[in-house]
């Protein structure tokens, strides 16, 4: 799981699972749901693998809308459902840049390794991709 703040740049990225883990279940092992709930007024945008995340942290994680109909529906409403969809990702989509960085990194994309160092190489990763953005952000020399 990774966290972007609105700019792209990467706050925090939780280990990695051995195993795959759906997302709204790896949140919930993080904290992430008390967090929201008793912790400060914050809007989370999140991707469509945390629905049902905003019933439990009070509207705080929003995802793309849920669909209504699965067959025949009314053109009014794909209309509608197309509009919603776009304006959520049109606003989520610094966190996708901010994950691509992360991915894009040489050491992520060709990770043949074994998987229980993975965690550690993204931790490692996200830090360094981390002060690389927060020194080019206050003007601080690139090496």
């Amino acid at each position: 799981m990774v966290v972007t703040d609105s700019a792209g740049r990467l706050p925090f990225c939780s280990p990695a699972e051995p195993a795959s883990c759906a997302d709204i279940t790896h949140a919930r092992k993080l904290g992430l749901v008390k967090l929201l709930a008793n912790g400060p007024a914050v809007e989370v945008l999140a991707d469509a693998g945390y629905q049902g995340l905003g019933a439990q942290t009070g509207g705080r994680v929003v995802t793309p809308p849920h669909r209504k109909f699965k067959k025949n529906p009314p053109e009014w409403y794909e209309e509608m459902h197309a509009r919603q969809r776009k304006a959520h990702s049109s606003r989520r989509i610094r966190v996708e840049h901010g994950i691509g960085h992360l991915k894009n990194r040489r050491a992520l994309a060709r990770h043949h390794g074994r998987r229980e160092h993975m965690s550690d190489i993204v931790q490692a990763v996200a830090g360094l991709l981390s002060h690389q953005q927060t020194a080019t952000m206050h003007g601080g020399a690139r090496m």
